[in-house]
């Protein structure tokens, strides 16, 4: 597996990917079908035509990796059985999730960092019903409603030094909004980005995107400039050249939880400013809360970004949403005039459901304290991670910041341990990341993820509710898999063998 917007597996075995559980899930969230809904149609609608959810999920549940294979992403579920993620999950809360015999699996993915607050937290499963009730007059496109003004208010105290907010549908969005408005505030074509960057798989985020393996095949993108993660040097360099509008940075990188070296944003702020360039903070997955600081950028003091993404955990969980915050000029030389004042927007941007959403998800952080709870639980986790670290040789560094996290394996020192790493690397590198995900998942009941393709680094991103009891229940899988590793034979090398030869076969 690998990380939220993209990312590989090895394929799996030519064994029929299709095959789905032989009988409806018991105890499914949405209920049985009852008896005035048995015999309801396959689309899921009574006699009287009515739509019911329960009786649809009763009926046709049982189909869902099929379903998949048929009519979406058909590697999807041919990834899900190769590594025996195919699970039938019934219900979740908070940090946890069930499958249909009661087990109870730890999540340590957040759903890609969407699931900030855990899932179906009450205050934002309250407020959706609230909104839905009102029946508001929403996206009329023809009035101001004043939820997307209170939402605005509320994420712009979190963010002083900017002005005004455009809310979208999701973080790739947020930051095409911010490259777009970069271009138009500055007139110049160029916008800069870290190697290894991760912003999203639309065409405009792709061209800022580090990774080779999510652009290939999809050219001509735009002609957006690579540096080095912390080379200021290039930097100054490229923006000698007076055609940069701006340099887009995650402040911590997804991709490989690498962070951005002590007073780099801080110097490449000044920089941009010396050049009439500007800074866009890529805040989707390190926001709210998920580094220790509301805002990733805010861990080093005096970097004030022009503009800022977005999006993932505020949503709840629940309703798409991304925002692009930024300064009052450049939202204004953007929206000059009344001629322009739908030169960019949303369809489903500001709708009531998303902006309900976001203000619960807000109203939540701020009353339960949930961004000092994140940077507690995290410093907890990394600092009993790196005591591991001399325990094991294939473990090779901890780093992150709060509750996001990365484990990097090494080559390691002894010879049969060197022998197998040597085989696994020689095939594909990152199966041996991909196969400590598996057994905490098989054995332990805890759901992981590969950082990306390619790495030998898992990324922890889990909800910012969990607690000491889930952090110790994670150290204790995770001591207990590198045991197996070290120990030299076993399930875990048997499946590395496994990976091994699929890799392999597909060259």
């Amino acid at each position: 597996m690998s990380d939220a917007r993209g990312g590989n597996a090895t394929d799996g075995p030519t064994d029929d990917p299709t095959r789905a559980p032989s009988a409806a899930p018991a105890g499914h969230p949405a209920g049985a079908a009852t008896e005035a809904s048995a015999g309801h149609p396959a689309g899921g609608a009574g006699q009287s035509g009515e739509f019911d959810l329960a009786a649809l999920l009763a009926s046709r549940g049982a189909e869902r990796y099929e379903l998949h294979t048929r009519h979406l992403n058909h590697q999807l579920p041919r990834m899900l059985h190769t590594l025996g993620f195919d699970k039938v999950y019934e219900r979740a809360e908070g940090a946890h999730f069930w499958d249909s015999e009661g087990g109870d699996y730890l999540d340590m993915l957040a759903g890609f960092g969407v699931m900030g607050l855990g899932r179906h937290h009450p205050v934002v499963r309250k407020a959706l019903h609230d909104v839905l009730d009102a029946s508001l007059a929403d996206l009329t496109r023809f009035d101001c409603q004043p939820l997307p003004g209170l939402l605005a208010e509320r994420l712009l105290a979190h963010s002083p030094h900017l002005d005004r907010v455009f809310f979208g549908n999701s973080g790739t969005e947020a930051v095409e909004t911010a490259l777009k408005f970069a271009r138009y505030a500055t007139g110049r074509p160029r916008v800069l980005y870290c190697s290894h960057a991760f912003h999203g798989l639309t065409t405009g985020s792709l061209s800022v995107n580090g990774e080779k393996c999510f652009r290939d095949g999809f050219a001509p993108l735009l002609p957006d400039t690579p540096i080095g993660l912390g080379d200021l040097d290039a930097l100054e360099r490229e923006l000698r050249k007076g055609d940069v509008a701006a340099f887009v940075v995650e402040p911590v990188q997804g991709k490989g939880v690498h962070e951005a070296p002590p007073g780099f944003l801080r110097a490449a702020q000044e920089l941009l400013r010396r050049h009439g360039a500007l800074l866009i903070a890529d805040e989707v997955q390190t926001g709210l809360g998920r580094t220790g600081d509301f805002y990733a950028y805010q861990h080093e003091e005096g970097v004030e970004p022009d503009l800022v993404c977005v999006a993932k955990a505020l949503s709840g969980g629940y309703v798409p949403v991304g925002a692009t915050l930024g300064k009052d000029w450049i939202f204004k030389k953007v929206y000059s005039s009344m001629d322009r004042v739908l030169v960019h927007s949303a369809s489903f941007g500001s709708n009531a459901q998303a902006m309900a959403a976001g203000l619960a998800v807000l109203s939540v952080m701020e009353s339960e304290g949930t961004v000092a709870h994140a940077r507690r639980m995290g410093e907890l986790l990394s600092s009993r991670l790196k005591e591991l670290v001399p325990r094991y040789e294939l473990l090779h560094e901890i780093r992150g910041r709060g509750l996001m996290i990365g484990i990097e394996f090494g080559r390691p020192s002894s010879l049969g341990l060197r022998g197998r790493w040597t085989m696994l690397q020689a095939a594909r590198k990152g199966l041996f990341a991909q196969m400590v995900v598996v057994p905490l998942l098989q054995r332990h009941r805890i759901l992981t993820q590969v950082s990306g393709d390619h790495m030998e680094v898992i990324k922890l991103i889990p909800p910012l509710v969990i607690d000491e009891a889930d952090i110790e229940r994670f150290l204790t899988a995770f001591t207990a898999v590198m045991d197996d590793a070290h120990g030299g034979g076993g399930l875990m090398w048997d499946f590395g063998k496994t990976l091994v030869k699929q890799a392999v076969a597909q060259r």
